[in-house]
């Protein structure tokens, strides 16, 4: 479904340039869930933002579904492909929206047919319901809005859904809905899914497998079942794992 090869991000002209990533490469089969895990500003996220075409200052090679990617993400094929849910739901949704207008503007913008089923559908599918389709985002938790990010992003039926920190702005005790939500809506969909997260417990539960990115580099490559055991080969990924699993008090 993705293919990512050598793939370089950058920032600016030199000799201001910043390289956010560097010969990137990683594969996602079709109905697989991948993770990015690493440090802030080790590229996770900018690789996300190559993809759907947020940034445009890139080199190397990105396929999805069989087909390269060059130049802006203009077709309607492309978006109607690969869809994006962000970090913050408090930013990407329109204050002066209703659910109602973000759906409908989606949907329209698609395509779709049968308008108004196709919103009650969605609502339904993320755990919302009909109730919530004319309520503005200042009336929605936090965790509501993200429910309605999350409907938008599949309003355009994709069949690869980017993750970036989705659920990292959110309560603790809202997290683990939304995760649990996302691994439904996979399994019913049989979506394929790239997901970025600084939670390593997030992806051990998400992901099938994952890549550990330092200083915009993918230094090492592992399956679920190796980073809950903790048994990744590289000094860095161990320590990683290590600090996200436990501390030693001093004495």
């Amino acid at each position: 479904m993705l293919t990512i090869e050598q793939l370089n991000v950058w920032f600016g002209h030199a000799p201001e340039r910043v390289d956010a990533v560097k010969s990137a490469d990683f594969h996602v089969a079709p109905g697989e869930s991948f993770g990015l895990v690493g440090e802030s500003g080790s590229g996770k996220s900018t690789i996300l933002r190559a993809i759907t075409g947020l940034i445009d200052t890139w080199s190397g090679r990105i396929e999805v579904a069989g087909e390269t990617i060059t130049g802006r993400r203009r077709s309607q094929e492309f978006h109607k492909t690969v869809q994006m849910v962000f970090q913050d739901p408090y930013a990407s949704l329109h204050p002066r929206h209703s659910v109602d207008r973000v759906l409908s503007e989606t949907l329209n913008l698609q395509g779709m047919d049968q308008i108004d089923a196709r919103i009650t559908r969605l609502l339904d599918q993320v755990g919302l319901g009909r109730g919530f389709r004319f309520r503005y985002p200042h009336q929605l938790s936090g965790g509501q809005r993200q429910r309605v990010a999350i409907a938008r992003a599949l309003a355009a039926e994709p069949r690869l859904l980017l993750l970036d920190e989705p659920t990292s702005a959110l309560d603790v005790s809202v997290q683990a809905e939304i995760l649990n939500l996302l691994c439904d809506i996979r399994a019913e969909r049989g979506l394929t899914y790239v997901m970025v997260s600084h939670d390593l417990a997030v992806v051990a539960h998400m992901c099938d497998r994952l890549a550990v990115m330092r200083e915009g580099r993918i230094i090492e490559q592992m399956d679920a079942a190796t980073l809950r055991a903790g048994a990744a080969q590289g000094e860095y990924a161990r320590a990683l794992i290590a600090a996200s699993t436990s501390y030693t008090r001093e004495t």
